[in-house]
């Protein structure tokens, strides 16, 4: 689909929260207390060669089938896979081991093994994707936390110095891609160009001004990215593991979006998920879908939404009801992986793959944002 016009846009919006009427308990945000990832040790690596090149589709992906024949994960394993390198924009690099507090594993594993997935490739049939057109409604909530990664990736706005965005954006499982070095992060923001030339001595020499939104570009002052994305910890369940946390090496003073720990698809509002994205096919725009997840996992879930290159490491939201009140607010409960190869009984079926945010994911992602634990307790 073309541009979309702001009032269907916010008519589409309003059907959300339709959905969520019919059973306003299933469709809040149920905070709970999430376990502390702590840093138990770091340690400087040799920095990186950044020589990896940057793809946009991934074949062999162990999914969701595949991932079900696994032996569940101990709680060494995921210290292990939630530890972390950290990468700043001198090319130097540590690696942090952590360990957990308070944390009851049975947590990581509430999605029940009964649901069947259904094929779906990037853009399937009639294609869903509305680009926003509107010049104002572009650059403001919740369209403006979405962001655009230099190596060709998109990114959300998790706080004000703050990206949040797929690993396989700056990694690609053994070595950073090039362009991680010197990274930046574009956000929107309307400029004014003067039309024409001023005329010396004349009292009419302001020209019409043409608005228009533009990328404002910021450095990476460093980024960092869990161990369970390296390809020499597993490749079983690397894309569990595909998300990354940037920070900015100045402050936003956009609107960010808050992170949310993922509710099961029945807690979804009509079982819908949105996202925004920069895909590559509509260069230029800013594109937005919503459409329902087919299949879920304890850490993925598949979903039905065309996408292109591009749009990977978008923020992926859904609107619930906050407790005891009559608001309802947007959060972050995923990271969009992108149209990958999965391995279904041997043989390789393309699906639309996004990470959900469980309650380690959150804890991690959270300290990352905000170097403490207080403000990390409840998700």
């Amino acid at each position: 689909m073309g541009p979309i016009p702001l009032l269907l846009l916010l008519s589409y919006t309003a059907v959300s929260v339709v959905c969520g009427v019919e059973s306003e308990e299933d469709y809040t945000w149920h905070l709970r207390k999430v376990p502390q990832v702590l840093n138990k040790r770091t340690v400087t690596l040799s920095s990186p060669e950044f020589k990896a090149e940057a793809k946009s589709a991934l074949n062999g992906t162990c999914g969701i089938e595949c991932q079900s024949r696994l032996p569940l994960a101990s709680v060494a394993d995921l210290e292990n896979f939630l530890s972390y390198e950290t990468v700043y924009e001198n090319g130097t690099r540590t690696y942090t081991e952590v360990y957990f507090r308070d944390f009851d594993v049975q947590t990581e594993h509430e999605v029940k093994k009964d649901s069947h997935s259904r094929r779906k490739r990037q853009v399937y049939g009639m294609d869903s994707r509305f680009s926003i057109s509107d010049k104002q409604f572009v650059t403001n909530y919740p369209f403006s936390t979405t962001v655009k990664i230099s190596t060709g990736c998109t990114g959300i706005l998790v706080s004000p110095k703050h990206v949040l965005t797929a690993a396989h954006c700056v990694h690609d499982g053994t070595d950073y891609v090039k362009g991680a070095k010197k990274l930046r992060v574009g956000i929107l923001k309307l400029r004014s160009k003067r039309r024409g030339k001023k005329r010396k001595g004349s009292k009419r020499n302001k020209r019409a001004a043409e608005v228009k939104p533009s990328f404002q570009w910021t450095r990476v002052k460093h980024t960092q990215v869990p161990k369970g994305w390296f390809r020499e910890v597993t490749d079983d369940v690397a894309v569990d593991y595909d998300y990354a946390v940037l920070e900015l090496k100045r402050p936003h003073k956009k609107k960010f979006m808050e992170l949310g720990i993922s509710p099961t698809i029945k807690k979804l509002p009509g079982s819908r998920i949105h996202f925004s994205g920069f895909d590559d096919d509509r260069p230029g725009q800013l594109v937005y879908r919503f459409c329902s997840v087919s299949d879920e996992s304890d850490d993925l879930m598949y979903q039905y939404c065309d996408a292109q290159p591009g749009s990977s490491g978008s923020g992926i939201y859904i609107r619930l009801k906050e407790p005891e009140k009559k608001k309802w607010k947007r959060k972050i409960i995923g990271i969009f992986s992108g149209h990958r190869w999965v391995d279904v009984n041997g043989m390789q079926q393309d699906y639309n793959v996004a990470v959900r945010i469980t309650p380690l994911k959150y804890a991690q992602i959270c300290f990352w944002i905000h170097g403490n634990y207080a403000d990390c307790q409840d998700g």
